[in-house]
């Protein structure tokens, strides 16, 4: 069983909280970390036919993603301690993530996007979306800890 961790869970969900509140106030974008990420590797000109290095566009996406990265890595560096254990297959874990991206495309947004900007925005599509990728969520994880034993 995961422990208990009330504090740093509320901490990380103020801190999530509020860098989409920032992100939607500085740009008006909504902070689909998925899309954000994938808009990254697209190429060509956007809607204006300007480039999206030129507009801006990629500048933004690049730092919110590099900060994702660094941020613990910082954190690291200043004596916290960050702690994962995996205890699972790393070739199921890959296929699992390769699963939520696949998601994330079809159902056109995240955990992130729906689950935190979409639900706040009370979008009914959102609402669908988080239920889905919940109930599946939870489904399999009781699948695979109590019928199949892994």
């Amino acid at each position: 069983m995961t422990e208990f961790t009330p504090y740093a869970s509320l901490a990380g969900g103020v801190l999530i909280g509020l860098s989409t509140v920032i992100l939607l106030l500085a740009n008006g974008r909504i902070a689909g970390i998925s899309g954000i990420y994938s808009r990254l590797f697209e190429t060509g000109p956007l809607a204006n036919g300007k480039s999206a290095w030129v507009h801006g566009e990629k500048g933004w996406q690049l730092s919110f993603v590099v900060g994702i990265v660094l941020a613990p890595l910082l954190l690291m560096a200043g004596g916290f301690e960050i702690e994962q254990v995996f205890t699972g297959d790393l070739t199921l874990i890959a296929i699992a993530g390769a699963l939520v991206g696949f998601g994330s495309v079809f159902g056109s947004g995240c955990t992130s996007g729906h689950g935190v900007c979409g639900l706040s925005r009370l979008s009914v599509r959102s609402l669908a979306a988080t239920v889905t990728f919940m109930s599946v969520g939870i489904a399999v994880v009781f699948v695979l800890r109590h019928v199949v034993g892994g």
